[in-house]
């Protein structure tokens, strides 16, 4: 009696286990990794407001050295890029566009003159509310 085993043709692919062992290693490094990523998001958009408030600072030393004194609360950061109605020595604009928003779309509060300097540039950080911690801190100059 000769009896053959006949060998079943195996199928390529992946077996169950096989992918969920994937998928249990590509959310291990999703675990590991979003945080980190986030939180750098966060610094970056801290350190884009610092340079914008950096750069509107020295628009400002300029329109002064122009015009004698800085823009009033009223005229605002506008008095950088707009002649403002008394700018008889005016030589602006002093920003290449427009007064940017912040990294989180809101507008820096200026005032003229400032609580501790002779000008207060201010971006209430993520929440767009005063104070805060974190990503909701405030950014001053």
């Amino acid at each position: 009696m000769n009896v053959s085993h006949r060998r079943r043709p195996r199928r390529a692919g992946f077996t169950l286990l096989e992918l969920l062992i994937v998928v249990v290693i590509i959310g291990l490094l999703a675990a590991y990794v979003g945080p980190k990523y986030f939180s750098q998001l966060g610094k970056s958009e801290r350190t884009i407001a610092r340079a914008q408030i950096d750069a509107l600072e020295k628009a400002l030393d300029t329109y002064r050295l122009d015009m004698g004194r800085y823009p009033t609360t009223e005229e605002g950061l506008v008095a950088l890029v707009s002649r403002p109605g008394s700018g008889a020595h005016w030589n602006g604009p002093y920003l290449k566009r427009e007064v940017p928003l912040d990294p989180w779309g809101h507008a820096y509060l200026y005032r003229s003159p400032g609580a501790a300097t002779d000008v207060e540039l201010r971006s209430l950080g993520k929440d767009g509310q005063p104070g805060g911690a974190g990503d909701n801190a405030d950014i001053t100059n």
